[in-house]
């Protein structure tokens, strides 16, 4: 760390962008009535605050300023979730007051340099503030950011960012961010006429490997195996549920289904556009329920999808017989 570094800081007063992941409700509580409380925020603490497009399950909020506005804003967020943690338990039985949760986007590179040495500089975070700190082991998808977690009391998480912002300061991301867009919450897909379209804006735009995969749903063809040649398409999740089917998987099959880190089956919910839910392990049954939801044709290609990922498997071991549908 070069000293002059520091010392240009001042008083740390510089201009920094600090990035969260937020959920619709949160993002709702900070927008407020009419936009007010956000309206509010920005005026008090004179920080710009940009939340990202709206179609989106998590959304980014973006806060840039001066670090002194960047303190406010955040101390204002953190205070607005705690009112909103209080309310929410006045009509709960519950009796301990849960922490306030904020989730940053750091760029990777940087992440290394929250962390420290074997952990020291989180370590340190950790015991002078109070605050737990987590930073993701995985990069948010499609981008090289990972999430870095605090929770704590709003005084707590203050005094946590504050120390963040200076070791984002003192080392900035290196090479080039690719920034964590959040995926809508669903590109319909319309099938028509044998072609396959995704929706974007006012217009249908053909999707060719969607539609070579309908076709093959529909005919039902032996299918190469998944993952070689078809690329994952982002923003492809989970169309307004229109009806549902349930399928039974053996237990000792089911990991084939959902691949390493959920990768197999994150990559058959985007390819097929339809919501999959795999019921917990119940005790004494050798077998788990898989729940499709989505339009017909959603469901037959993330029907088609696992009885392909069957085959491959099948194929390796040479048991075809490894699937039983309910």
């Amino acid at each position: 760390m070069e000293p002059s570094k520091v010392q240009s800081e001042g008083g740390l007063n510089v201009t920094l962008t600090i990035r969260l992941l937020m959920h619709g409700k949160e993002v709702g509580s900070i927008i407020g009535k009419k936009g007010e409380t956000v309206k509010k925020m920005r005026e008090e603490s004179g920080a710009r605050i940009n939340i990202s497009e709206g179609n989106c399950p998590e959304r980014i909020v973006t806060i840039t300023g001066p670090t002194d506005a960047i303190f406010k804003a955040f101390a204002m967020i953190a205070y607005k979730f705690e009112e909103d943690i209080i309310n929410s338990m006045s009509n709960s039985p519950a009796t301990s007051k849960p922490p306030v949760t904020l989730r940053l986007v750091v760029p990777a590179s940087q992440c290394g340099s929250l962390i420290g040495k074997g952990g020291s500089k989180i370590k340190e975070m950790r015991e002078s503030t109070g605050a737990q700190v987590q930073v993701a082991g995985d990069m948010l998808p499609n981008s090289t950011e990972r999430a870095v977690t605090i929770s704590g009391t709003p005084e707590a998480i203050i005094q946590c960012v504050k120390q963040i912002c200076v070791v984002m300061l003192e080392s900035p991301p290196k090479g080039a961010t690719i920034p964590y867009r959040p995926k809508p919450a669903s590109t319909p897909v319309i099938f028509s006429g044998g072609q396959a379209y995704t929706i974007q804006g006012q217009y249908a735009i053909p999707h060719p490997d969607l539609t070579k995969l309908h076709q093959l749903a529909m005919q039902q063809t032996p299918f190469t195996p998944l993952g070689q040649t078809t690329p994952a398409f982002p923003g492809l999740d989970a169309s307004p549920p229109a009806s549902t089917h349930e399928l039974t998987i053996p237990n000792d099959l089911i990991g084939c289904i959902i691949g390493r880190q959920g990768t197999k089956i994150n990559e058959i919910r985007q390819m097929s556009g339809a919501q999959i839910k795999i019921a917990n392990a119940m005790e004494g049954s050798s077998e788990r329920q898989i729940t499709i939801t989505g339009t017909p044709a959603n469901i037959s290609l993330a029907q088609y999808l696992i009885n392909a990922r069957f085959r491959d498997v099948a194929a390796m071991w040479n048991d075809p017989s490894s699937m039983t549908t309910s």
